[in-house]
């Protein structure tokens, strides 16, 4: 691949690219010759994902709360008097609460969607006008946006919203050249998974997907760029759900495996 020059490289913008399925993205968009500038709320994790990638004329980091509108706008103008461009904006940042829906409070409640739903909503509405050239959004909702699950009243209902919001966005913005979709991840191995999914969460999600395993922050990535690029220059209002099958699958999936396995042994 022919790299462009330092002058012309495209710009993605990636919120929440501290870690996980955020720095893997960016790392997508580097290994392509694309300049990014991660936005994360977790300065010192940021500042030491920014040293680990190394590229320093390629990279920026911001500290930056997605759901604050002037943070949202002081970093708009750093990456344009740093960058002066976009090409693409990945609202990546997310955050979760676990809780049965009676026990789940009103400022738990807000706090997930002043980030999942707000802030992909201010940082659209403030990185949109700046992609003079066309460009491309990408919304990472999630697996919990199509379908329901226990414990995720906040997190689930955000996700959701996020999806229709895609779906708003790509309507208008299609209109000036800015193709607006959304990945919905099924369960991932992240950090913030290690941390809330436990053995026995972990067991029924194996139960629940047909390729029975987590996917990878790559496989994310893989889709995220792949939605940015111009190889999908016709997609547009799309959800796109990288889950090994969760979404499609119902009931019996564990009575199919074990009718396999004793299958095998008979044989």
């Amino acid at each position: 691949m022919t790299r462009t020059e330092p002058t012309s490289a495209r710009v993605a913008i990636v919120t929440g690219g501290a870690r996980g399925i955020g720095l893997a993205i960016a790392r997508w968009f580097l290994a392509r010759g694309q300049r990014v500038a991660l936005l994360d709320i977790d300065g010192e994790t940021l500042d030491r994902a920014v040293a680990a990638l190394a590229q320093p004329g390629q990279v920026l980091g911001l500290h930056c709360d997605v759901g604050q509108p002037q943070q949202v706008e002081a970093a708009a103008r750093a990456v344009m008097q740093r960058f002066g461009r976009v090409d693409a904006l990945v609202n990546n940042a997310g955050v979760a609460v676990f809780k049965p829906v009676l026990d789940t409070s009103f400022e738990e409640w807000r706090h997930v969607m002043a980030t999942n739903l707000d802030g992909a909503f201010l940082c659209t509405q403030v990185f949109a006008p700046l992609m003079v050239h066309g460009g491309a959004v990408v919304n990472i909702a999630s697996i919990s946006g199509l379908r329901a699950s226990t414990l995720r009243i906040a997190y689930g209902t955000s996700k959701a919203a996020l999806l229709h919001m895609t779906r708003q966005h790509a309507v208008e913005l299609g209109n000036v050249g800015i193709r607006v979709n959304a990945v919905c991840p099924g369960p991932v191995e992240t950090e913030m998974a290690r941390q809330v999914h436990s053995p026995a969460i972990r067991a029924d999600y194996h139960d629940a997907i047909p390729q029975g395993r987590y996917g990878t922050p790559e496989e994310i990535a893989n889709a995220v760029g792949f939605l940015c690029s111009e190889e999908a220059s016709y997609v547009n209002g799309q959800f796109l759900a990288v889950d090994g099958g969760f979404d499609a699958a119902g009931v019996g999936l564990p009575t199919l495996r074990r009718n396999a396995a004793a299958g095998g042994a008979q044989q």
